[in-house]
């Protein structure tokens, strides 16, 4: 019996000896192999595939960038997690950048007062760097204060190229504190990382950058009316404005042309130049603005009249296979208005139309773009290019005449239940007001130069693409408009700042409406968007579309079974824990008792 007992524990040492072998062995394989899998539904967890692509290919980037981290040290928990998130990012990064891609995380407390202030100073930049993080937390029963450095710095060929401000600063003397809003900050956070990281590699690396022209000459947006929307590019192309003066290599360097709301007629010589910068692969970008509203006289007097402008642009649109209607499009989708004088100070105002996005990469999954007076695209012509609609109105909207009447009072006449047309409910009711055409195209000016002009060398001249080009054109040149202040610099000379609701938006992106919800917008990514999409990088496209879910508790439910989940949630664990003695107790009594 004896030598039985010491055979049975001998194999359970020896069991329990290979079991822990085993589980050391699986932790040491681990630690050099990085593997997750993603259960989320909206694969909230995994790396779009843009970024999987843009990693892979190293002609991205063929030297190693360094991510120098500087969230280390002695962190609140809820920092601590966002810390985690950011390497496992990298970590992601890693299994397909391979060795051009490494980090490391600084903790900037470290060393003597000096070698602090000296770190501080580098990384700060006088504000161009990272912008630090001031904390109040309570820990021990007293309140503590910690500045962190929320950032990282990036390193290529040997220097250092960029600055990444991983989470939002604080102004100076103000702090953030450890409450529900600063978990939710640090959620937002986690959420943008991918996008974050892969666009300071994107800016770090980029060994060429594309230009992009701002037409001028024809009464367009000046520079101080698209600031915002300059400053959202320009980390990734050249922005230049331009004036053809009948020059006809005026837009022989850019691939990109913005033609933003103009309100004066286009010559011959002018369109020819456009012209043929399309027939040579061009990517041309039109923000038009049909009709002129004048709005203080619309508030003032509750109506006014819309006329047309004189652009002159139709024929050689309409050649490209694409029509602006001089007409307004009304939605029951769209934002409110404010009017103080009335009975009714805020009222549906149809004309300021939430534009539905449509499955394009350009607009997918974005926050609805607000298009205010926004006029119908169409797509004519038969052929063999690509024609596709960006952005359109819901199922429950309509088409004024042309050249309408808009009065303030057109919205009440429909009732709390507006119904702008048959069957709201019918997709076919939506309408096109951002619309896009890719392939080759033929000269508008095909069969009407002179022989003599056309067959010059010297002009070059292109009677159809001789690369794939792309026409964008949105019925809405008020789009890419933003508000902005002129201020004196030290020399006397005017400047100009771009204002917005936050330094990232070129629209407002919430209502100013007291007592209303706010509005997100999403005119931003979709901007970004599409000027990527246009020139041809769509490496980061895949990611501002990727469409996070968050699903909210239903508070009702929780009201009505709380209680319920409640004994649930205690009973199992303890009705598990019973189970399981009785069970051990069982088969002692069964193994040990003598037969």
């Amino acid at each position: 019996m004896n030598k039985k007992r010491s055979i049975f524990h001998l194999f359970n040492w020896t069991y329990f000896f290979f079991f822990i072998l085993f589980i050391v062995l699986v932790n040491v394989i681990a630690s050099f192999i990085y593997f997750r899998y993603d259960a989320t539904e909206d694969k909230r967890y995994s790396l779009a595939e843009g970024t999987v692509e843009y990693l892979q290919d190293d002609k991205h980037f063929k030297d190693r960038l360094l991510f120098k981290i500087y969230l280390e040290g002695n962190l609140p928990a809820e920092v601590r997690r966002f810390r985690n998130a950011v390497e496992d990012k990298l970590k992601e990064f890693k299994e397909y950048a391979g060795k051009r891609i490494e980090y490391q995380f600084i903790d900037p407390t470290e060393g003597s007062e000096q070698d602090r202030l000296a770190l501080f100073e580098n990384i700060y930049q006088k504000g161009k760097g990272i912008v630090p993080m001031e904390l109040l937390y309570n820990k021990d029963g007293s309140q503590t204060q910690m500045m962190l450095w929320p950032g990282a710095v990036i390193e290529y060929l040997g220097s250092t190229v960029n600055y990444v401000q991983l989470i939002p600063g604080t102004p100076q003397g103000k702090y953030y504190q450890l409450n529900e809003g600063f978990e939710q900050q640090m959620q937002n956070s986690i959420n943008n990382l991918e996008y974050i990281l892969i666009s300071s590699i994107r800016r770090s690396t980029q060994q060429k950058k594309e230009k992009i022209a701002f037409l001028q000459g024809h009464g367009e947006l000046t520079y101080a009316q698209t600031q915002r929307v300059r400053t959202l590019i320009s980390p990734y192309f050249v922005v230049e404005d331009v004036f053809l003066k009948d020059s006809l290599d005026a837009l022989k360097e850019y691939k990109g042309l913005v033609i933003a709301r103009p309100t004066q007629a286009f010559s011959d010589k002018d369109k020819y130049i456009i012209d043929q910068f399309l027939m040579r692969g061009g990517r041309l970008m039109c923000f038009i603005d049909k009709l002129n509203i004048n709005k203080d006289t619309l508030k003032a007097n509750g109506v006014t009249h819309t006329m047309r402008y004189p652009l002159e642009l139709d024929k050689m649109l309409f050649d490209y296979g694409i029509k602006v209607n001089d007409n307004y499009v009304i939605d029951v989708r769209c934002a409110p208005m404010a009017i103080p004088s009335s009975k009714q100070p805020l009222i549906p105002w149809f004309y300021d139309v939430l534009a539905t996005p449509t499955k394009h990469p350009i607009s997918r999954n974005i926050e609805p773009v607000i298009l205010r007076y926004v006029s119908e695209i169409q797509f004519v012509g038969n052929s063999n290019r690509v024609a596709q609609p960006i952005l359109t109105s819901s199922t429950n909207s309509a088409m004024t005449g042309l050249a309408p009447l808009v009065s303030l009072s057109m919205p009440l006449t429909y009732g709390p239940k507006p119904i702008l047309v048959q069957n709201p409910e019918d997709e076919n009711n939506k309408l096109c007001l951002a619309g896009l055409v890719e392939g080759y195209f033929e000269s508008h000016f095909k069969n009407r130069l002179v022989d003599a002009f056309a067959k010059n060398p010297e002009t070059k001249y292109k009677e159809k693409s001789s690369a794939e080009g792309k026409v964008l054109v949105m019925g809405n040149g008020r789009f890419i408009e933003n508000k902005y202040d002129s201020i004196p610099d030290k020399n006397g000379n005017w400047m100009y700042r771009a204002k917005a609701f936050n330094e990232l938006r070129f629209d407002e992106t919430m209502s100013n409406i007291p007592g209303m919800q706010p509005l997100v917008y999403g005119n931003q990514e979709f901007f970004q968007n599409l000027v990527d999409y246009m020139m041809g990088d769509q490496s980061v496209l895949d990611i501002r579309s990727k469409q996070i879910d968050i699903h909210a508790l239903d508070k009702e439910k929780i009201t009505a079974h709380a209680t319920f989940y409640k004994w649930l949630n205690m009973s199992i664990p303890s009705l598990l824990i019973l189970i399981l003695a009785i069970s051990v107790n069982y088969i002692r009594r069964r193994k040990y008792t003598r037969h």
